[in-house]
């Protein structure tokens, strides 16, 4: 018996509840018929619904590489996305092809439950010269054999610290500089009736909880507060400080700044329940007045449209971070933000994994990377001196219909090319308020405020399921105060984590980052 198979009958002897798995791969081939390829993909855009039924990719796969796709999408939530990936290979019903953070790839490629695929790289020339340099091979590779391709998910440093300046001006305040007038800012947002409607309906602060194996929890959308404090990041990957932040002393420090904005209600409650798609809806509609937010997200004509409604007068600024009692900010750790598109080795034994480099290949340039990235020319866009344009109205790549047909957009671009930027955020006039604005400018703005250089921190060793709960659950008890933060307390919840294993993963943690050259 192999080792995925002791894996999997294990995990049924113990008689695991599968809540989220669903769906299961198709019975091999017939050599005669198409092959049925079962992928899940993270969509472009989760607010708008997923990629249709009537794609004209589909038939064009079928028709030139004898392909029967079919395309489902994760949730929006990695968290969410990592729990049903992993019920799935609890149940051994992963999907032919699939993309997943490192953490849970590397799971499941310890667990052999991976196709090795090494030797697809020279099958795919156009895609591997553009995206598979050595780093990103590397980023896959165990014992020398790579289990899944490390593709770009996002364009390096494209979140930005955020506040409604439309708030400040009414309430006669300036731009926050510190952690002290963030604070007093989110007092004023919270109590003071910034957008003058007469109730008490708004908060400071807004967040949702978005963990990576870098952005610990409660992850991304804290970073900007924990950076203030110099423990942005799971990891600090300087050569001179080495180690876990949640061992420095300055995570205490962060830790009891955060409870004064939990314990005084300057943060939207529902920020522990909200999922991505509900963070996004909130700050549209004026719920919170600061957070960290991601260029596109927030400045996109379709994202920024129902802002732009309901407040013509509303105006978000993106601001540096705050400055912490030591003098360090930083909007977070910064890393290439690669995801991994895998192949279940039950895909390979079926003889899937040569059909699946092919529509993979095929997405990389040319007509599939346009059909991917901007939809059908003529349709959701049109050519420009050669950049693709939208079209206007809902069929446009820009608009609420025309964005369900470019929702396999990351399975194509590179996030780094001319050609990519200025076609993704074009300069346009909002409905409403008639401003002009650009994706493109808040991404260069964000870009130039100040990040921390985290190289390699994405590809650390990850704790095991059991520590990360302590973990996680450990400073959710200390927030919601079911566990009161004090020294004493707080000394003897390290001390835990230690013992179940935190210290034997700050270890392996160093001995990694050196064998890989990631100290600084």
């Amino acid at each position: 018996m192999n080792k995925r198979l002791i894996v999997v009958s294990v995990l049924l002897l113990i008689g695991i509840t599968l809540v989220f798995a669903q769906g299961g791969t198709e019975p091999t081939a017939k050599s005669d018929g198409p092959t049925k390829i079962e992928m899940w993909y993270n969509a472009t855009q989760t607010e708008v619904g997923p990629l249709p039924d009537d794609w004209v990719g589909y038939q064009i796969l079928k028709d030139r590489f004898n392909i029967e796709l079919e395309a489902s999408s994760l949730p929006s939530s990695t968290t969410d996305q990592d729990m049903k990936i992993q019920a799935a290979s609890a149940a051994d019903t992963l999907p032919d092809f699939f993309v997943a953070n490192r953490e849970v790839w590397l799971r499941l490629a310890n667990n052999g439950m991976l196709a090795d695929v090494t030797g697809l790289y020279e099958k795919m020339p156009n895609r591997t010269g553009i995206m598979f340099d050595k780093d990103a091979i590397s980023f896959t590779s165990l014992d020398g054999h790579s289990y899944g391709f490390a593709t770009p998910a996002m364009i390096s440093r494209n979140e930005g610290l955020l506040i409604r300046k439309d708030w400040l001006d009414r309430l006669g305040l300036s731009v926050p500089k510190t952690t002290d007038e963030l604070l007093q800012v989110m007092k004023a947002f919270t109590f003071q009736d910034p957008d003058g409607n007469g109730r008490n309906d708004t908060w400071g602060y807004g967040a949702f909880i978005e963990l990576t194996t870098y952005e610990a929890y409660p992850g991304r959308r804290f970073e900007p507060l924990m950076g203030a404090f110099g423990i942005e990041g799971t990891w600090n990957m300087t050569a001179s400080n080495f180690g876990l932040q949640i061992h420095k002393p300055e995570f205490y420090e962060y830790m009891k700044y955060m409870k004064t904005i939990i314990d005084e209600g300057l943060i939207d409650p529902n920020w522990m329940a909200y999922k991505k798609d509900d963070f996004r809806a909130a700050w549209k509609q004026g719920k919170f007045g600061i957070m960290r937010e991601q260029n596109a997200a927030f400045a996109a004509k379709n994202n920024y449209s129902p802002f732009d409604a309901n407040f013509p007068d509303g105006e978000w600024i993106i601001v540096d971070p705050p400055v912490g009692p030591s003098g360090k900010n930083s909007v977070g750790p910064e890393t290439r933000g690669l995801r991994i598109w895998s192949i279940s080795a039950k895909a390979a034994e079926e003889g899937k994994a040569e059909k699946i480099a092919e529509m993979f290949e095929w997405m990389a340039s040319g007509e599939g990377y346009l059909l991917c990235g901007w939809g059908q020319e003529g349709i959701n866009y049109t050519l420009k001196d050669g950049i693709p344009v939208t079209v206007p109205g809902e069929l446009g790549f820009e608009g609420p219909v025309g964005q369900t047909y470019i929702q396999l957009r990351s399975m194509a671009f590179n996030y780094s090319s001319d050609t990519e930027l200025i076609s993704r955020y074009p300069v346009y006039t909002t409905d409403v308020s008639k401003k002009q604005m650009s994706a493109l400018w808040a991404l260069r703005e964000m870009q130039g405020k100040k990040w921390t250089n985290s190289m390699g921190a994405d590809s650390m060793p990850v704790p095991s399921t059991d520590l990360k709960t302590f973990y996680e659950q450990g400073l959710a008890e200390f927030f919601t105060g079911k566990r009161a933060l004090t020294p004493e307390n707080w000394k003897s919840f390290i001390a835990e984590f230690d013992k179940i294993g935190g210290t034997a993963w700050e270890k392996a943690g160093l001995e990694y980052a050196k064998a890989n050259s990631y100290l600084k």
